[in-house]
């Protein structure tokens, strides 16, 4: 599985315009073969900052992400704006299980 966290700073005056564009894109994402989650938050303490999250199956189904009309549209909408600036970082995962075996004391 691969996981995508990505971080977007996003101010104020960019951010209506995103939300659209970020709507349109989660909605169509998770629709895609291999996705196994998609989504995005804004940060509680740093509420210029939106959060990004991706879960997929492995590379081709992000690699066919990457060439979908809808990823096109976002990238468009998010390069618009040369404040708003990014940063996504790709984790390869192996043996994933619950949190309980950490949480309990």
């Amino acid at each position: 599985m691969l996981i995508v966290i990505a971080e977007a700073y996003v101010p104020e005056t960019s951010r209506a315009a995103l939300l659209d564009a970020g709507a349109a894109m989660v909605t169509a994402s998770r629709q895609e073969e291999g996705c196994l989650g998609y989504d995005y938050a804004w940060d509680i303490l740093e509420p210029d900052t939106m959060r990004i999250r991706e879960l997929w199956t492995d590379e081709a189904a992000l690699r066919f992400h990457f060439r979908t009309p809808h990823m096109a549209a976002f990238l468009k909408a998010l390069r618009s704006d040369p404040a708003v600036t990014t940063k996504i970082t790709v984790y390869e995962a192996g043996n994933p299980h619950e949190i309980g075996k950490y949480a309990v004391g």
